[in-house]
C-alpha cells in the first residue's frame, strides 16, 4: 500500500496509452515508460492502423520536478500503412495532446515555454528556463512561436477596416498594419508601406467597403485603385493635423515671421529686461 505522502506519478501522464516501468532520479529524473495503445492514425491518409512494425525509444523533455530536469524514455510503437494510395510506408506513434510527431518537448512543456515567451521575451525565456533546468535555446523558443503562429487561422475582416503604417525598426524597416475597426483587432501585417504591398492584400479582400487611413499617397493611391468605391476615412489624429496645419499656413499668410517696432515708437519709459533685471537687483541692495 503507497504511503499518502508517496507521490504517484501516474497521475501526471495519459494512462491509457503509457505506463511507467521505472523512475530513475539522480541529478535529474529520468521516466522510463511504455506504449500501451494498439493502433495509431495515419497523418497523411488518415487511416486507422492497428498492424504493428516494430519499436523505438523516444527521448523527450517533460516540465522539471523540484527543479530537477525531468527526461521520458518512451518505448513506443511504429505502425504499418497498408493502404496502396498513401505515399507513407510506416508511422511512428504519436499522443496527440501530450506527445506530437517529431517533438523533443512534451505539448504541456511546450505550452509554458510559448506562455513565458510572450510574457518577456525568447532570450529572457529561455534564460530562465536554464535557470530551472529546462533546456532550450532563444532559437527554439523562436522556432516554437514561428510555428504556433503560421498554424493559426487566416483572420477574416470585415467591411470597415484601418490601416496604418509602423517601424519594425525606426529608420531602417516598415510595415503596414490592418485593423478589423468592428473587432478592433490586427488581420494583417504586410511587409512595407508601398502601394503594391497594400495592392496584394486588397485584391483578396474586395468585401472591404469602409477604410480609415492616415494622409500617405501611397495607401489612397492603391485603395484608389483596387477599390474605387470603397470610402476612405481619415482618422481623428489626422484630422487635427490637418486643422492645425491649415492654421499655421493662415498665419503665416496674415502675420510676418519677424514683428519690427520702430525706436521713435518706443515709450521713453520703457526698460528692456536686462535693465528690468538691473533695477531689481539695486533695490535689492538698498
Amino acid at each position: 500500500m503507497d504511503s499518502p505522502n508517496t507521490l504517484i506519478l501516474d497521475h501526471f501522464f495519459p494512462t491509457d496509452v503509457l505506463k511507467i516501468t521505472e523512475v530513475i532520479e539522480t541529478e535529474k529524473i529520468v521516466i522510463h515508460m511504455k506504449s500501451v495503445s494498439r493502433f495509431c492514425i495515419c497523418p497523411k491518409c488518415h487511416q486507422t492502423l492497428e498492424h504493428s512494425h516494430g519499436t523505438y525509444i523516444r527521448k523527450v523533455q517533460d516540465l522539471p520536478i523540484l527543479g530537477k530536469n525531468v527526461q521520458l524514455r518512451i518505448k513506443a510503437h511504429e505502425y504499418l500503412c497498408k493502404n496502396a494510395a498513401c505515399p507513407v510506408i510506416t508511422v511512428a506513434e504519436t499522443f496527440n495532446g501530450f506527445l506530437n510527431a517529431n517533438r523533443r518537448m512534451t505539448q504541456r512543456c511546450e505550452d509554458f515555454i510559448c506562455m513565458l515567451a510572450m510574457e518577456t521575451s525568447c532570450e529572457g525565456c529561455a534564460r530562465i528556463c536554464q535557470a530551472m533546468n529546462l533546456h532550450i535555446s532563444g532559437d527554439s523558443v523562436i522556432r516554437f512561436l514561428t510555428e504556433r503562429y503560421e498554424a493559426q487561422p487566416v483572420p477574416v475582416c470585415g467591411e470597415t477596416i484601418g490601416i496604418d503604417d509602423f517601424a519594425f525598426k525606426k529608420r531602417n524597416r516598415y510595415g503596414t498594419v490592418i485593423v478589423d475597426e468592428a473587432t478592433h483587432k490586427p488581420v494583417a501585417i504586410l511587409n512595407g508601406r508601398d502601394s503594391n504591398t497594400l495592392k496584394a492584400w486588397l485584391q483578396q479582400n474586395k468585401q472591404v467597403k469602409r477604410i480609415t487611413r492616415d494622409r500617405a499617397g501611397a495607401y489612397a493611391s492603391a485603395i484608389g485603385e483596387i477599390l474605387p468605391d470603397a470610402m476612405q476615412i481619415a482618422d481623428r489624429f489626422h484630422l487635427h493635423q490637418n486643422l492645425l496645419e491649415a492654421i499655421q499656413n493662415a498665419l503665416k499668410s496674415a502675420v510676418p515671421a519677424d514683428i519690427k517696432i520702430p525706436i521713435d515708437q518706443i515709450p521713453a519709459d520703457f526698460q528692456s529686461p536686462e535693465e528690468n533685471q538691473t533695477a531689481k537687483e539695486e533695490s535689492k541692495k538698498k
